[in-house]
């Protein structure tokens, strides 16, 4: 059994890898940026403790067995990059990193069987839909189950909405001032399928012309977060044959996770004969917030009664994209509507694509966190940009007896212009 992972049988992602370990200087400005540093306290479960533990197995001086739990626990947020004053960019060596390392390494039974669920599942949406209703007759046994399968179910809402598949094509409304194609996404297909039709409605009302590509799929981004580099490849490389990049002027998403995703493929295919394809694909994709709030948007009507809302920055927007400000813009652009900040707002809520399933306990913590900073606002609504997010935060709302509304930002626009 191998216990390190040689830096230089790495391919193109080597250099990646290895200019991250190189920039770190470990002067600790990552520290209070990091949701597991603040939860646990330990030096190891912190970005530059992990730095330090991935180059020794790269350079063969510790165990895999030794830090894989390390990792494992860290979110993959990127609070730590966009901190660093050292630029050291810490996604282009934690996500090759899970990679390697999950070919090497020997799971528990649970973990594997709960891994295959995850994948074979959630990337899905008609296997998705189909496991969530076998889900749902399960509740009554989940104080049975062990904790991943628990989390697993309690993310599920009450009653899933009804499927909503949507068309090939929406046309603008008066005169036409662009053309996108937009990524349906997946899980989102089943547990918040009005958020796409949001989308839709509110670039069509802006003379935005949509199309949604009947060959498209999953972004890959839970499987390339997760360490399955090849059904992230797989996922990825129908999207890249699916969607014309020559006929739109932007690839559209609503979900801050895919857009982190799409903007990783030059990475994921670094390399290959499809480099080219996917640095092409990438400078394409756009968050719906950002396309939107370049277009110019048709001021919306007033509300008719003040509305106090609070802004989640999820963090594959935030720190993997640096998009902060077009998702308020847009929402102050709303008559009557307040935006209030939200304390720790840069700190992850612990969604993290599937972190709430694999690490139950701190994603509990992190959302409790969350939750409560979220209640204190006072705010009558929370708007997020991202649907884990959406569900993690609204959970542990719910559980703290505080069920405020969450809405995408999307859909509160959306229902400005009196949508839905």
């Amino acid at each position: 059994m191998r216990h390190a992972i040689p830096i230089e049988e790495l391919g193109p992602q080597a250099r990646p890898m290895a200019d991250a370990v190189a920039a770190c200087v470990h002067c600790g400005f990552c520290l209070p940026a990091c949701p597991t540093y603040l939860t646990l306290g330990e030096e190891m479960d912190s970005p530059r403790g992990r730095i330090l533990l991935m180059k020794g197995v790269l350079e063969g001086e510790l165990e895999l067995a030794d830090v894989v739990p390390y990792v494992d626990r860290c979110l993959g947020c990127l609070g730590c990059v966009t901190v660093c004053p050292s630029g050291v960019e810490y996604g282009e060596l934690l996500a090759p990193f899970r990679a390697q390392a999950e070919e090497q390494r020997h799971r528990p039974l649970l973990e594997t069987i709960t891994r295959l669920m995850v994948n074979q599942t959630l990337p899905y949406p008609g296997r998705f839909r189909a496991a969530a209703t076998l889900g749902k007759l399960a509740r009554p046994l989940r104080g049975l189950l062990p904790a991943p399968l628990k989390a697993m179910l309690s993310l599920l809402p009450e009653n899933l909405p009804a499927s909503q598949p949507l068309p090939s094509s929406i046309p603008a409304q008066g005169t036409r001032r662009g053309r996108v194609a937009l990524l349906a996404g997946c899980a989102q297909q089943v547990l918040a399928p009005e958020i796409n039709w949001a989308t839709v409605r509110v670039l069509a009302r802006n003379g935005v012309e949509v199309v949604i590509p009947p060959g498209q799929g999953c972004c890959g981004a839970l499987s390339m977060h997760n360490g399955e580099a090849g059904q992230a490849r797989s996922l990825a490389r129908r999207n890249l044959g699916s969607f014309d990049l020559g006929d739109v002027d932007a690839i559209v998403t609503n979900a801050a996770g895919c857009g982190s995703g799409m903007h990783e493929y030059p990475l994921l295919f670094a390399g290959s004969g499809e480099e080219k394809r996917a640095e092409a694909f990438a400078a394409k994709a756009q968050d719906i917030s950002v396309f939107l709030d370049r277009l110019g948007i048709e001021s919306p009507p007033s509300l008719d009664t003040p509305l106090k809302v609070a802004y989640h920055d999820a963090c594959h927007l935030a720190h993997a994209q640096g998009v902060r400000d077009a998702p308020r813009r847009l929402l102050a652009a709303i008559p009557n509507v307040t935006l209030v900040s939200i304390a720790e707002g840069e700190i992850c809520c612990g969604s993290a694509g599937t972190y709430n399933i694999e690490q139950p306990e701190l994603a509990q913590s992190l959302g409790r966190r969350k939750a409560g900073h979220v209640a204190a606002t006072g705010a009558d609504l929370l708007v997020t940009g991202n649907i884990g997010c959406m569900t993690q935060i609204g959970n542990h709302l719910g559980q703290q007896g505080n069920p405020l509304p969450v809405l995408h930002t999307i859909q509160l626009l959306d229902q400005a212009y009196g949508g839905g």
